[in-house]
């Protein structure tokens, strides 16, 4: 079957077209940020999008008659269980507001595939495969120390389980059958811990929890970070972009590139070897801590995400932590295949197909 994925970034649009599980077309179409400036909100982008896209499947000669099944990437929702969820008219409804966590552009994707779905012979199949706010925390996770405030879950959720899921077969095992610490290196880092199949506690990397990353601070020091929130040098907006811009290594070494940090550490930069040295170290932390959530039985620990193509981050982590669990690597996000892996095994009848209840 033909599975078109869609992936909307901020300033660009990802699709990529899947004959079952062998890519066949792929293209990245980059949006003109005083384009996408005209528009008031991400919503009414969706014209000009769904444009866009039709034209190149035209250009690369593939007629949406031929699509099979229409995959979005999922968006800024309310808490949801993971897996596949079918598109219908409480999801789409929900996808155009703009909710407490604000806006992202994430949320076109399944307002983009169903529409274009509705042009195949094949309109029912269109979905939306583990958002962000995949939510399987169970009740000690929630508690923060303070009842104003609960720990909510928001992590790299489409490539955590679809790692999770490429692991399993590898294994001959399946997902639902294994205890897993998922560990994801990108501009943000979360760290999951998978038991049976569900996430059950994981840090919230959007919003500024668990190790520090490149571009977020992760947890601080409270005391001092409510003196940041009260002094004259901030107000809200310039904190949130503290927490999740301007954090972690951009803060320290002005650089959010791994490849140019460990350029200027082969260089001799001590600050910069340090401080790479420190988010691993927090990172490696975290993976400790989650080996207690799971008492221990920790079957592997899959480590994934951008950075993880980096031999240095991974040697750092695995000699922490590898007396926990056999470590194995995943690098890259593969967001374009998790998505259309989503889409097949939910058709083949391997994943369940959820409904979406608002």
């Amino acid at each position: 079957m033909k599975i078109l994925a869609i992936n909307p970034g901020s300033t660009s649009t990802k699709i990529s077209v899947y004959e079952d599980l062998t890519e066949i077309f792929t293209k990245t179409l980059r949006h003109d940020t005083e384009v996408i400036c005209k528009y008031p909100t991400i919503y009414s982008q969706f014209e000009f999008r769904k444009n866009i896209i039709e034209e190149a499947l035209i250009e690369a000669g593939i007629g949406v008659e031929e699509i099979e099944c229409c995959v979005g990437r999922g968006g800024v929702i309310k808490p949801v269980p993971g897996g596949v969820i079918k598109v219908n008219d409480a999801l789409i409804e929900d996808l155009k507001i703009i909710g407490p966590l604000g806006e992202h552009a994430s949320n076109l994707g399944g307002v983009l595939a169903h529409e274009i779905a509705l042009d195949t012979n094949f309109p029912e199949n269109c979905f939306i495969v583990d958002p962000v706010v995949v939510d399987e925390l169970e009740p000690l996770a929630r508690y923060s120390g303070h009842p104003a405030i609960e720990r909510i879950s928001i992590f790299h959720a489409l490539n955590q389980k679809a790692v999770a899921h490429t692991h399993a077969r590898k294994v001959h095992k399946k997902y639902e059958d294994l205890n897993l610490i998922i560990v994801h290196l990108g501009g943000g880092v979360t760290v999951g811990a998978h038991r049976n199949g569900r996430v059950i506690d994981v840090n919230n990397g959007l919003n500024g929890d668990g190790p520090f990353s490149p571009e977020r601070t992760g947890s601080l020091p409270m005391f001092q970070f409510a003196n940041l929130c009260f002094s004259p040098d901030y107000d809200f907006k310039a904190i949130k972009k503290l927490l999740t811009g301007n954090g972690g290594l951009v803060a320290y070494l002005g650089s959010n590139n791994g490849i140019e940090v460990e350029n200027m550490i082969e260089n001799g930069d001590k600050k910069a070897e340090e401080v790479y040295n420190a988010m691993c170290y927090q990172i490696s932390k975290e993976i400790g801590a989650l080996a207690t959530v799971l008492s221990g039985k920790v079957d592997y620990i899959l480590i994934t995400g951008g950075l993880a193509y980096s031999d240095m981050i991974v040697k750092y982590i695995s000699d922490r932590v590898s007396f926990i669990a056999p470590i194995e690597i995943y690098p890259g996000e593969n967001e374009m295949q998790a998505l259309t892996e989503g889409g097949y095994y939910a058709l083949k009848g391997e994943y369940q197909i959820n409904q979406y209840n608002g």
